[in-house]
C-alpha cells in the first residue's frame, strides 16, 4: 500500500476514534489501538505509544469545550488525578514485562467488563445532598440539563478514587487513557451524572496518559511517523464530539458505548488467544 493512502487512511480512522472518544469519555484511544492493531497490522507497542500520544490531544481538544460548557467538574478531576497518576507510571514499568498476547487479552477482558457495567448501568439520579468527604472536600457541582441546572454531588469517595488507581494502571499498562474504567467509576461508583463522568474523564485523560508517555518513549514505543497522523485525526475527532455532546441523548451514548466497546473486546481476545498480533 502507497504510504501516502497508508497515513490517509490511518487520520481517517483515528477521527473516528477521537469523535467517539470525546462523546463517550473513553479518549479514542480504546478505539485506536484495536484498529491500528487489527485493520492496520502495528504492532501491538506502537499502536499503545501512538494511542497514549492520541488521547493527551484528545484532553486538550475536548476540555476547554466542555468547561465552557459547564459539564466537567475540575475539583473532582484533580482529586482523582492522584490516584490515576501513580497508577499509570505502574503500569507503564510493567507493560514490556509481559507478553503481546497477554496484554491484548487483558486489554479485550478490561473492554468487555466496560461494555457490560455500562449496558446495566441505572439512569441519572443526581445527589443533592453532599456529606462526609463528599462535604469536606467539596466533590459536588451542577450542570446543564434541557430543563435547567441540575445539581450533584459524589458518593462512595474512597471506592471511587480506588478504582481510579485500577484505571490509571491500566492506562500504563495498554497505552490508553483508561477513559472506559473512569467512566464507569465516576458513572457507577460515584453516581455523578453521565454526561459529568465522561466529560470529567477527558479532562483526566491527558494527565493519565502523560504520566505513562514518558516511560513508552523510554521502551523505543514512540515512532513520530505514526503518532502525527494519529494526533491531529484525533484531535479533531475530539473537537467534532465535544460539539455534539451537548445535544447528545444519554441512552444513544450508552448504547454506543456498550456496542464498540463490546466488538473491539472480543476481537481483541479472539487475536490474543491466537497469537496473531
Amino acid at each position: 500500500m502507497p504510504a501516502l493512502l497508508f497515513i490517509t487512511l490511518i487520520f481517517g480512522g483515528a477521527i473516528a476514534a477521537g469523535l467517539l472518544g470525546a462523546l463517550t469519555g473513553l479518549g479514542g484511544g480504546v478505539v485506536l489501538v484495536p484498529m491500528l492493531v487489527i485493520v492496520f497490522k502495528l504492532d501491538l507497542h506502537q499502536a499503545m505509544g501512538a494511542s497514549l500520544v492520541s488521547v493527551i490531544a484528545t484532553s486538550s481538544g475536548a476540555a476547554v469545550s466542555y468547561l465552557r460548557e459547564g459539564f466537567s467538574n475540575v475539583r473532582i478531576g484533580i482529586f482523582l488525578e492522584l490516584a490515576t497518576t501513580v497508577g499509570a507510571l505502574c503500569g507503564a514499568w510493567a507493560t514490556h514485562l509481559l507478553p503481546v498476547r497477554i496484554v491484548a487479552i487483558i486489554f479485550g477482558l478490561v473492554l468487555l467488563g466496560s461494555a457490560w457495567l455500562s449496558a446495566n448501568q441505572k439512569e441519572d439520579s443526581p445527589q443533592n445532598q453532599p456529606a462526609g468527604l463528599t462535604k469536606s472536600l467539596r466533590l459536588f457541582g451542577s450542570y446543564p440539563t434541557p430543563k435547567g441546572s441540575a445539581t450533584y454531588a459524589a458518593i462512595r469517595v474512597p471506592g471511587g478514587f480506588s478504582l481510579m488507581y485500577v484505571a490509571g494502571v491500566l492506562s500504563g499498562l495498554l497505552g490508553i487513557g483508561s477513559g472506559a474504567v473512569k467512566v464507569l467509576a465516576m458513572d457507577r461508583m460515584m453516581r455523578l451524572p453521565f454526561k459529568v463522568s465522561t466529560t470529567t474523564s477527558n479532562f483526566m485523560i491527558g494527565v493519565t496518559a502523560a504520566a505513562s508517555a514518558g516511560i513508552y518513549y523510554r521502551h523505543g514505543y514512540m515512532n513520530p511517523a505514526l503518532d502525527f497522523p494519529v494526533m491531529l485525526g484525533v484531535l479533531c475527532g475530539a473537537l467534532i464530539g465535544a460539539r455534539l455532546l451537548v445535544a447528545a441523548q444519554i441512552r444513544t451514548l450508552r448504547i454506543l458505548f456498550t456496542v464498540v466497546i463490546a466488538a473491539l473486546a472480543l476481537e481483541m481476545i479472539y487475536q490474543g488467544i491466537r497469537g496473531a498480533l
